[in-house]
């Protein structure tokens, strides 16, 4: 089936107006009627694969190689079931965050701006607070010395640099950034199945306990680590809004007639336009729909969800099956220990594999990161600020800036990445329980009746919204109860 042409006539504005009436039109104009680009075909699919493992791929650092397989070296496998709760409930609202962008073209932030204006730089705040802490830089750094010594700070000021002569020399950047992810995931695939075979051990044998022997070990860890490590459970934060960005870039529904972000120095930019479209529930559009709809929720469940759960479990049983139940193992060292044990039990080689895979997800997590934040901010100041101004200069602008503010945290001393992880993780679900409620207010009252949120799916934005918004409250009171000695 062949796709529409971008260049399609708009459709007249008397046709349909029915579907753009629902949009506030108070801080940015009403989007434009426009029919939804045909879906591609059975063979066409796998092309347009790509934004689940970006997500999965950039997410695939704190949660999997930091924070749950941390619990697992403490605590043994009995909080991996969060693992799952967090990546499900991540699945609804990620999905929610790609109807938004699937009918429209737009952003789901900038859907929240048409509500207030200024959503979107709360979101861009939270998302700078949430990451201007280098732990993804330092983190790769760590295990980079562990292979080839060195000095962190320096190593991980080099990766920052690295990162950002990628993302603003790479022609098209979502293109540098597929690629990157793929290669990866791909990297850690192999350390699984690798390490499935010649690692584990009995520890096999301890995989029930996931299930059988569930805790929330709130007592021995705190709730800021274990908050931080479902929020970080894929993805997390406001990298699952970005969602929107990666889909629109692919091509996905009516993202198809936004311009790409790319370098404006080696690529085309091409200037968009402040909103995006909608189309009218012909039946003609709405069956497009239902195809987009089922291949975008496949995509997102067998790359992000399934590939992320996969690695967790993998990554928490590799850290019990080494390091469970050692001494002196309460921070990133545990990569270290991890890695000398596998070194002794299957072979020098393996360590060292260990440990470079770890630096290379860490790499590219700080990639994708870099981007994604970058990628929102941008967004948002040019649909609600600076509608003329280029979005690939604005876009470029800002990583350079993260990189430098990274540079100055590195250089005045925050380099632990446990803590600095902690800190980006709790900031994120924070973010997680207040957008979950503004996806319920976009996707039922803005989009067209036949394609709104309801049933199941807004039962899931609902447990969203109870389950960060109980996990924030409880890690506030208890950072109060330890700064005050309350």
């Amino acid at each position: 089936m062949a796709l529409d042409d971008p260049s399609d006539p708009v459709i007249s504005e008397d046709r349909g107006a029915s579907s753009t009436r629902a949009f506030p039109t108070k801080y940015l104009p009403a989007p434009k009627l426009r029919d939804l680009p045909a879906p591609p075909g059975r063979k066409q699919q796998w092309r347009y694969v790509g934004p689940g493992i970006i997500a999965a791929g950039v997410g695939m650092a704190s949660g999997e190689f930091i924070l749950f397989p941390y619990i697992a070296s403490q605590v043994g496998l009995t909080f991996v079931w969060a693992a799952l709760v967090g990546l499900v409930t991540q699945y609804f609202v990620n999905m929610e965050i790609e109807r938004y962008t699937l009918a429209t073209g737009e952003t789901a932030i900038t859907g929240f701006s048409r509500l207030w204006k200024h959503w979107g730089l709360v979101f861009a705040i939270g998302a700078y607070f949430a990451n201007i802490w280098p732990a993804w830089a330092t983190s790769s750094a760590t295990l980079i010395t562990y292979t080839f010594g060195g000095s962190v700070p320096v190593i991980a000021v080099a990766i920052l640099i690295v990162v950002g002569l990628i993302l603003t020399l790479a022609p098209v950047v979502y293109n540098a950034l597929e690629r990157a992810q793929m290669v990866k995931v791909a990297a850690l695939l192999l350390l699984i199945v690798i390490g499935a075979i010649v690692a584990i051990g009995p520890a096999w044998q301890d995989v029930p306990q996931v299930v059988t022997q569930p805790r929330f070990p709130a007592e021995e860890l705190g709730f800021a680590l274990l908050m931080g490590a479902l929020a970080f459970a894929g993805a997390g934060g406001a990298q699952n809004l970005v969602q929107s960005n990666w889909i629109r870039d692919k091509g996905f529904g009516m993202g198809r007639y936004i311009p790409k972000l790319a370098s404006p120095l080696t690529g085309q930019p091409e200037a968009r336009g402040r909103v995006g479209f909608v189309f009218e529930s012909t039946s003609a559009n709405l069956e497009k729909w239902r195809e987009w709809w089922r291949f975008a929720n496949r995509e997102q469940l067998v790359t992000f969800v399934l590939i992320s759960f996969l690695s967790i479990m993998f990554m928490s049983l590799l850290a019990y099956a080494t390091v469970f139940g050692r001494d002196n193992v309460n921070d990133i060292s545990f990569m270290q220990t991890e890695g000398e044990v596998l070194m002794e039990t299957v072979g020098t080689w393996f360590g060292y594999f260990f440990w470079v895979v770890g630096a290379l997800a860490m790499f590219t997590a700080a990639l994708g990161i870099v981007d994604y934040t970058s990628r929102l901010a941008a967004d948002v100041l040019k649909t609600s600020y600076f509608p003329s101004a280029s979005e690939s200069k604005i876009y470029a602008g800002l990583v350079w800036g993260l990189v430098v503010i990274g540079i100055i945290v590195i250089s005045v001393g925050f380099s632990q990445p446990l803590a600095l992880a902690v800190i980006s993780a709790c900031v994120g679900g924070t973010m997680m329980f207040i957008y979950s409620g503004l996806l319920i207010i976009v996707n039922r009252k803005m989009l067209p009746k036949e394609i709104r949120v309801r049933g199941v799916r807004l039962a899931a934005l609902v447990w969203s919204i109870l389950l960060f918004g109980t996990l924030a409250i409880l890690t506030i009171q208890q950072q109060l109860a330890r700064l005050f000695g309350l």
